[in-house]
């Protein structure tokens, strides 16, 4: 093997180190670089999406406090909302109550004035009816005929024991 020969070694060790320091200058020069700028670029990209992403993040807390006021807005305004319609409703019931209290009430007085006059209607009734009786016993048990007046006398005065 001709790589093996010794009088070709000093050749070969010329042509290596010509061959490395070629290579050497080739990376240093033109690769090294090329990779630095490339690990900059992202790392430069790297370091602008962290800065979009915390300055969104900021955006977005500030958006959920704004919500979050919003929604406590809102909920209060509801509560006030709902207090009016209570009470709206409240009065509105009330009243109804009142109207519908002073009608049974009234319906009440009527029903009493009409129980008031079918009592009277059915006492004079009941004198009338009394008087009549009382005559035609008197008439077939004593043979007597009394007046009137003896007879509206005694109905009365048996009504007023029966009280």
């Amino acid at each position: 093997m001709p790589q093996f020969d010794p009088s070709t070694f000093s050749s070969q060790i010329f042509w290596l180190v010509v061959t490395f320091a070629l290579l050497y200058w080739v990376v240093a020069k033109i690769a090294v670089p090329r990779i630095g700028e490339v690990l900059d670029q992202r790392a430069r990209v790297i370091q602008e999406d962290l800065d979009r992403a915390l300055a969104l993040k900021g955006e977005t807390d500030q958006a959920v406090q704004a919500y979050e006021k919003a929604m406590a807005a809102a909920r209060d305004q509801a509560g006030d909302h709902m207090r009016a319609v209570t009470s709206e409703a409240k009065a509105t019931a009330d009243a109804r109550t009142a109207e519908l209290s002073a009608v049974v009430g009234k319906q009440v007085a009527e029903a009493e004035a009409r129980i008031a006059k079918a009592k009277e209607d059915a006492l004079a009734s009941l004198r009338g009816i009394a008087a009549d009786t009382a005559k035609d016993v008197v008439a077939k048990l004593a043979g007597l005929s009394p007046s009137q007046a003896d007879l509206d006398a005694a109905v009365t005065a048996a009504l007023k024991e029966t009280k």
